[in-house]
């Protein structure tokens, strides 16, 4: 499952670029959870948690079968 969610990060990682930030995968767990740094721009930008729940959540539940929940890790 892990290189599963490398690939789909992989696939937002230009979006966070553009914008001056980009995201580190920490682990994927037995139980589905991924968790997730987000650095540069993204890491202190106020907008973090859409970011994270509403574009990269959704993009992981979506295409990567098993993945529960997403949880930032700072």
């Amino acid at each position: 499952m892990q290189e599963q969610v490398q690939e789909v990060l992989n696939k937002l990682r230009p979006f966070l670029l553009r914008d001056g930030g980009d995201v580190e995968l920490i682990d994927v767990d037995d139980e589905g959870i991924v968790l997730l740094r987000l650095m540069g721009a993204c890491g202190n930008c106020p907008s973090s948690t859409i970011t994270l729940k509403a574009g990269i959540e959704r993009a992981l539940m979506a295409e990567v079968p098993g993945v529960r929940e997403i949880e930032q890790v700072f």
